[in-house]
């Protein structure tokens, strides 16, 4: 992700407004939950920390922001489609929503879900 030069919050003239890292991670969370195709966010090992969501990282500057998101697919989508369909909700949320300029998104899948049923189990021979 690139380096963020955090700086003063942005003063309209009658006010100050300031967006917390926390903020821009929930609509990130929620706008790739949107894209059809993603079963989870994070990872195995990734858990809710600090109040961020789980598989979200974000920097947030004064007018800038940059996401890293950790996704699980679902089995069957294609894959390079689907970070791009994430990217690009994650983008339009966060810009609209906040006003500050996404630089970038960063999508990593750490895994893909088979939905074998309660009944199946995968042949591991």
């Amino acid at each position: 992700m690139s380096e963020l030069n955090p700086t003063l919050p942005a003063d309209s003239g009658r006010g100050v407004t300031l967006i917390e890292d926390v903020v821009v991670s929930k609509i990130a969370g929620l706008a790739a939950r949107e894209v059809s195709g993603v079963h989870a966010l994070g990872g195995a090992g990734s858990r809710t920390v600090g109040g961020q969501q789980s598989g979200v990282h974000v920097e947030v500057g004064e007018r800038q922001a940059a996401v890293d998101v950790a996704i699980v697919a679902e089995y069957g989508v294609a894959i390079h489609d689907l970070a791009e369909a994430v990217r690009g909700n994650i983008i339009t949320a966060v810009e609209r929503m906040t006003g500050l300029q996404v630089t970038e998104v960063n999508v990593t899948v750490h895994d893909v879900h088979l939905d074998l049923g309660p009944e199946e189990e995968p042949d591991v021979r």
